[in-house]
């Protein structure tokens, strides 16, 4: 009986340290990764036997390289976790320059190479999928200006996403961007809508279920349809 192995960026807290509870939960191997070791004794995976925890900083490309040359077994699904909300001053009128950068970095350069650097071990494995979590405030569809690095970034992210997508279906691996919800999380804030074991269950069905015939699309967490 085959298992499924799982890599997740950002799982030292929220909804990334919820969706590798949930892998580990159904019985899968998680590598999770973060730029400190994973400590958090409630989750219930630091020391599990089926956890092992990457430490690297998705910013550092050389690390998230070096990451990918210390495993040796099949990836089959990635999920691009890892992300920030941007600077404190973030709109086009009075706008941090250094922390819009530093958004781009986190938020729409990392998952490109994270991608990249584990392709191989994807490429190998019989249904590989790479799903990246994006945001609903990145589509262009509506024109709020609030937060604009953060929206700007995660539109960024989702283009690029779905050229990966065209590029990878004839490799026969699959790329999906989704929404997680407005998750009661650090970055969430308290008032937001669903706790992160609804939105982790919602995104690991997502990844559970993309094929070829899903690649290249923005998904809500619940599995729905979203415009770009």
């Amino acid at each position: 009986m085959t298992t499924t192995t799982i890599l997740i960026t950002g799982t030292n807290r929220g909804i990334g340290l919820e969706m590798a509870r949930q892998a580990l939960a159904k019985g899968w191997t998680v590598y999770g990764s973060a730029r400190e070791v994973v400590s958090d004794p409630d989750a219930h995976i630091c020391g599990h036997p089926k956890f092992h925890d990457l430490q690297f900083d998705v910013t550092d490309h050389a690390a998230v390289r070096s990451a990918a040359a210390s495993i040796s077994e099949p990836i089959d699904i990635l999920i691009n976790n890892a992300g920030i909300i941007g600077p404190q001053r973030q709109s086009t009128l009075d706008m941090d320059f250094d922390g819009f950068a530093k958004a781009f970095a986190v938020n729409t350069l990392a998952p490109l190479a994270v991608s990249q650097a584990f392709l191989p071990h994807l490429k190998r494995s019989s249904s590989p999928r790479i799903l990246t979590v994006s945001s609903w405030m990145g589509s262009l569809s509506h024109a709020k200006s609030d937060r604009i690095a953060y929206r700007a970034s995660k539109a960024a992210v989702n283009k690029v996403m779905q050229g990966l997508a065209t590029d990878l279906e004839p490799m026969g691996v699959a790329v999906a961007m989704l929404h997680p919800g407005w998750v009661r999380t650090d970055m969430g804030g308290a008032a937001a809508d669903i706790d992160p074991a609804t939105s982790a269950a919602g995104i690991l069905k997502i990844a559970e279920g993309l094929t070829l015939e899903g690649t290249g699309q923005f998904y809500n967490w619940d599995g729905s349809a979203l415009d770009f």
